[in-house]
Parts: structure tokens; C-alpha cells; sequence
């Protein structure tokens, strides 16, 4: 599957200088998928140099050019959805209708940032003398580092290298270990859209490595990163010593809030399209839920009958609704922390076991629990598996200061029918993204990002673009006098 690519360079594939590999698993069989180039040392070099020199053709390409560019790779990829789509359920182990959503929401941030190329506004400011104004433009900040996660690949790619051909950077994409093909495809739809040579270019491999590497040289002006908030603050401190401007969107636990003027129904088919999506591997995934006293017990029990009903398997049968966890790691860390639930004191309502109707693949059942306390491990730690704690709350106050209390701040959800208590909540609620009566997060055209340990910068909507910018700001003299 993987020989067709191995490593982009200078607009072209070829295997890494060493001919190393590494196996591909599908979480759903644990077959190896394949064997993908390894990048060696001196393929990151050659990356390098090549993103250099891609860099001059293209921040010297005018806006409209590249938005032309961009907008082809988002019509290349809508055509071919079905071909990205495999890729994301045979890598990632999501259902096929998942991965054609993803691959939708990737070529919607292509789109979108094909027009923000075209308004990249500067300004000209009154100057406190009469004969000089003031000029102030933006540039691209250079060569773009973008470290990629698994969980979804294909937008998460999208918005690193959109942004940065819309800004005018070069760029070098890093996929994940578990994910190569997914972003391979991506860089080849690049090509095949006119992306000269040098300006996007891909290195697969061992992760920690090449991303070592990349942010040792001098060539690389900017990283982008979404992962943990562990390897964010590690790619933080090794960036720290070129000064190095840095993105990152890392982990989330985002808190699900019910009030008690709901329709129970409705709130909890969001809670499961929130909580189920690619099985609550997602940064933004609900993983604390807070409902009013009131309405705990209904809401517990709701969740339970609907859960029940959601069919697990191999996400090529069209009928799956979830598919596997990505590694065997990744399963093993849902297991260790519904036991240690279990040990604290929580009350197992659905699931809490792996799925036994499977010989092969990381299958877990969805897992909901009752009696669940603010300190218990699930509450600190971000469970990324289909884990749903639940926990009751008397008054607004309260369940914003639980709702707080915790280090992360990417997202959180709100459920009510009081317009009030609706913008309240969103103004006090300490999160980068606030959902109110809606499941869905992250569009292309809004800015997505997070607060306190889960990073800075925006990826998405209009702001987004000004990471990948540098500001320059020219005093002009009219005249000599």
C-alpha cells in the first residue's frame, strides 16, 4: 500500500536514503497494513534544503496564483473522498461514513484558506509627522515544521499545510507512525493541484527523531503541533532554543454541561455523536459530564439505552458505528483507567470490559459510569476511549468551578434553554471553544485552539493565517525636507 510514496523531497517520492521501513497495523484485523519508507537522516536534510528553496517560489508566487492552487487540492480531494476515506478506516479504525466527514471538513479548510490568501490585509497608519506614513505588512514567517497526530490525520494535515500555502510558507509534514498513508495522500493530491517543487514536502518515520531534527536547524521558522500536552512541552522547550514560533493545540477534557430545562432526548443523541466520534479519540471529545441533579438519573439511563444500540466492528461494513481504538497502547490505557474507576469507586452502568465478540482488533465497549467523584483518576486524566463518567450538579455557580478545575481548556459543551445562563456560561467557562446546544466544535471558518495547558494559537476562521505571518512595520519619509 505504501510503495507508491515513501518520502516527498523536492516534489518527488522516494524511498529514504537507508531503504529502512516500518509496519502499518489495521486496528480492526491487527494485519500489517504495509511497510513505509523510514526517514533517515540525511532524507531530513534533503527536506530541509528542499523547503528552503520551495520557500522562495512560493512566497514570491502572487496571492491569487496560490489561492487557485489551494482551492484545486480542496476539489481533488472532494473526488477523491472514497480513496481518503480508506485510508482512515484501515489506519485509524474509524467507519467509513466517519472518514468521509473528516475528509469533507479537510477540504472545506483547503477552501477557506484559499480565500484567506487573497486577504492578507496590511495597513497604513497616520504618522505623528507630516511628510512620513506609516506602512505595515505581513510576510510569511518562512518554513513551516507541521508534526501531525493519528486521530485525524487528514484534517489535521489540512489545516497545518493550508494555512501555510496560504500564508506564502514552505512546509514539511510529519505524520504519526500509526497514520502515514493518510497524509501521504494529501501531499500527493498537492502535486497533482501544481504545488511546485520543494514547497511541500514529507518525512515519515520515527517521530521523535525527525521532529528533533527539524527543530534543531535554522531553516525551520515555525512549528505547528497538535498531540499531548507531554510532547507539546517537549517540542516547546527544544523550540525555546532558536526561539523558534510555535502553534500547538494539545490535550483537552472537555466538560459536557446539562441543565435541567433540556429535552433529555435531544441533549443525549449530541452526548453520543460528542462522545462516540472516531470512539472518544478526539481532543475535543466530552470526557467530564455534568448534569443537574434533576435530570442525572434520566440522563444516565437515556445514554445507556442509546449506547446499547450503537453497532462496534471493522469500520469497512457500512453498518459499524465504532471501530476499533487505534493501537493495542491505546487499549490498554482505556483498560487500566476504567479499572482504576472501578477501584475508586464507580459504578459500572454499560460496558467497562474489552468487546468479546472479536478475535483480532483493539475493540473496547463504551463505557458509562455512575457515582463518580470530582477526584477521581478520570476526572484528571484524559481518557481519549469511549469512557462516559457522569456526575450531578445542584446550581450554576458549582458546576462552573468543577467544570474549571482542571489544567486543560480546549473545549466544552452546554445544554439550556435559558438564553441568559447560555452566554454566562460561555463567558465563564475557561476553554479556547465553547459548544452551546450543538455538538459539533471545529468548521473550517471559526478559530480552533485552547487555553492554559492545552497551548496557543488558532487554527481555523481568519485568525489562524496570522501564525504563519511575520509583521513588518515600515516608517516611509515622503521626502528628504
Amino acid at each position: 500500500m505504501y510503495s507508491k510514496f515513501g518520502q516527498f523531497i523536492d516534489g518527488k517520492w522516494q524511498q529514504s536514503k537507508n531503504k529502512e521501513t516500518y509496519d502499518v497495523i489495521n486496528p480492526a484485523t491487527e494485519e500489517i497494513l504495509g511497510n513505509a519508507s523510514k526517514a533517515s537522516r540525511e532524507d531530513v536534510d534533503n527536506a530541509l534544503k528542499s523547503a528552503e528553496k520551495g520557500l522562495e517560489i512560493w512566497k514570491n508566487t502572487s496571492p491569487w496564483e496560490r489561492s487557485k492552487v489551494i482551492r484545486r487540492i480542496s476539489e481533488l480531494m472532494r473526488k477523491k473522498v472514497d480513496t481518503l476515506s480508506k485510508w482512515l478506516t484501515l489506519e485509524v479504525g474509524k467507519p467509513l461514513t466517519e472518514g468521509a466527514g473528516e475528509v469533507g471538513g479537510a477540504a472545506d479548510i483547503f477552501e477557506w484558506n484559499s480565500e484567506e490568501t487573497k486577504r492578507i490585509f496590511g495597513e497604513i497608519n497616520q504618522s505623528r509627522f507630516p511628510n512620513t506614513k506609516i506602512h505595515v505588512i505581513y510576510q510569511p514567517v518562512g518554513v513551516v515544521a507541521a508534526l501531525v497526530p493519528w486521530n485525524f490525520p487528514v484534517i489535521l494535515a489540512s489545516r497545518k499545510i493550508s494555512t501555510a500555502l496560504a500564508a506564502g510558507c514552505s512546509v514539511i509534514v510529519k505524520p504519526d507512525v500509526i497514520t502515514p498513508g493518510s497524509v501521504m495522500e494529501i501531499v500527493d493530491i498537492c502535486k497533482e493541484a501544481g504545488v511546485p517543487p520543494g514547497v511541500v514536502n514529507l518525512l515519515s518515520g520515527d517521530p521523535a527523531a525527525i521532529s528533533s531534527e527539524l527543530i534543531q536547524s535554522d531553516i525551520i521558522k515555525k512549528i505547528s503541533i497538535t498531540g499531548s500536552t507531554r510532547v507539546g512541552k517537549l517540542i516547546l522547550k527544544q523550540a525555546a532554543d532558536k526561539v523558534q514560533r510555535v502553534t500547538m493545540e494539545l490535550s483537552g477534557h472537555s466538560p459536557f454541561i446539562v441543565f435541567d430545562d433540556v429535552d433529555l432526548n435531544k441533549v443525549t443523541d449530541m452526548a453520543i455523536t460528542a462522545k462516540f466520534r472516531n470512539n472518544g479519540q478526539v481532543c475535543i471529545s466530552p470526557n467530564r459530564f455534568y448534569i443537574h441533579e434533576k435530570k442525572k438519573d434520566e440522563f444516565a439511563d437515556l445514554m445507556v439505552k442509546k449506547t446499547k444500540k450503537l453497532k462496534m466492528g471493522n469500520g469497512m461494513d457500512k453498518d459499524t458505528l465504532l471501530g476499533p481504538l487505534c493501537t493495542k497502547e491505546r487499549l490498554e490505557g482505556v483498560e487500566r483507567l476504567v479499572e482504576t474507576t472501578k477501584k475508586e469507586g464507580g459504578k459500572v452502568l454499560l460496558g467497562g470490559k474489552r468487546a468479546a465478540n472479536f478475535n483480532k482488533g483493539y475493540y473496547y465497549e463504551p463505557t458509562i459510569f455512575d457515582n463518580i467523584k470530582d477526584n477521581f483518576t478520570v476526572m484528571k486524566e484524559e481518557p481519549f476511549g469511549p469512557i462516559v463518567p457522569i456526575l450531578s450538579f445542584k446550581d450554576f455557580d458549582e458546576v462552573m468551578t468543577r467544570a474549571n478545575d482542571n489544567d486543560l481548556g480546549l473545549a466544552s459543551y452546554v445544554y439550556t434553554t435559558d438564553l441568559k445562563k447560555a452566554n454566562q456560561a460561555s463567558e465563564k467557562l475557561e476553554t479556547g471553544c465553547v459548544a452551546v446546544n450543538t455538538p459539533v466544535v471545529a468548521v473550517a471558518e471559526a478559530p480552533f485552539g485552547g487555553i492554559k495547558q492545552t497551548g496557543y494559537g488558532r487554527e481555523g476562521g481568519s485568525m489562524a493565517i496570522k501564525d504563519y505571518l511575520n509583521i513588518k512595520y515600515t516608517h516611509f519619509g515622503i521626502s528628504y525636507e
